[in-house]
């Protein structure tokens, strides 16, 4: 079994996996590439060299995979349930409103230079939260007014999150989703509140201040 691939043991990995809603996922994670040949049969691949998975890898992964938990059978990997979770969080992120520096000088009125220079040092102050994608520069359009400028009630809030080092893409999240320090709001749109925009920083600071 060590050096040829186990069908049995492929095919009830894959199963598992793909029942999870996770099979996806895995080469983000840095696992083998799993996929289905013509006939359906699950084909998994070693992602450092290209070559087929031997029956003694596959145990591997799936000692990897099952190590969390005290029964291994009935385990999830939770680390890839983790990385599945943030890769749908930013998949409905970039459904939302964004802009890069182009669209965002249009909207401005400005330059692109000009544009690119501001959001800059906008996002060196921690005024304004910019995110990096591929290789693009976003700025969440949730923080801006309809003239591209950033929201003065989110001003406050964006300054702490980004100074504590915080992942852009939780801050965005964060300020776009229900949050649980908040019962269930979404924090810019509470922010945007007089009665709520004290809450809405202090849940903010709360959360700089844990990480």
């Amino acid at each position: 079994m060590s050096g040829e691939y186990d069908d049995d043991l492929g095919e009830r990995l894959a199963s598992w996996l793909e029942g999870l809603g996770l099979a996806s996922y895995l080469p983000a994670a840095g696992l083998p590439v799993l996929d289905r040949d013509a006939a359906g049969r699950a084909v998994w691949t070693d992602p450092g060299t290209r070559r087929p998975m031997t029956g003694e890898q596959l145990a591997e992964v799936e000692r990897l995979l099952r190590q969390d938990g005290s029964e291994p059978e009935h385990a999830v990997p939770v680390s890839l349930v983790q990385l599945a979770r943030r890769a749908k969080v930013r998949e409905q992120l970039l459904a939302s409103a964004w802009f890069t520096y182009e669209t965002l000088a249009k909207v401005r009125g400005a330059s692109t230079e000009a544009t690119r220079f501001a959001v800059h040092k906008a996002a060196s102050e921690h005024r304004l939260l910019v995110v990096a994608a591929d290789e693009r520069t976003l700025v969440p359009g949730f923080q801006l007014t309809e003239g591209g400028e950033v929201r003065a009630e989110l001003v406050p809030v964006l300054e702490p999150l980004l100074a504590s080092r915080m992942d852009p893409w939780q801050v965005w999240g964060w300020l776009t989703q229900p949050a649980a320090l908040l019962g269930g709001q979404v924090p810019e749109r509470a922010a945007a509140e007089p009665a709520e925009a004290d809450v809405v920083l202090h849940a903010a600071v709360r959360l700089a201040e844990r990480l």
